[in-house]
């Protein structure tokens, strides 16, 4: 199986926003916290991200203006922490995707 190129790995990242805008639509951080289907669902979408980032080629992203350190750190978070991860963290974290949407977008649109 291929390896997906950084186009197809950015195009992830978009899906995967996409995705946990519609999983938090509508549900505020007192719901998110007390159902662990959205939980788990968001928490794979910013595996998605974190991992989509993490092989990106640096040559791209150096280009744009952003800390893509934090979706890589998110990610091993995530995994590697899974026991004290506070879901508050999370949802909060799925309120500020707008910059990163953006980003990749333009990554998308100047690069591929």
């Amino acid at each position: 199986m291929d390896k997906p190129t950084n186009k197809e790995r950015a195009e992830h990242i978009i899906k995967a926003i996409a995705c946990i805008c519609d999983f938090v639509a509508n549900v505020d951080g007192a719901e998110f916290v007390s159902n662990i289907q959205i939980q788990s669902a968001v928490q794979y979408q910013f595996l998605i991200i974190g991992e989509a980032v993490r092989y990106i080629d640096n040559s791209i992203l150096e280009k744009y203006k952003y800390p893509w350190h934090i979706p890589r750190s998110f990610r091993n978070f995530i995994i590697h922490e899974y026991h004290e991860v506070k879901m508050e963290r999370i949802y909060n974290a799925t309120q500020n995707l707008d910059e990163l949407e953006k980003l990749v977008k333009l990554i998308l649109k100047n690069e591929f």
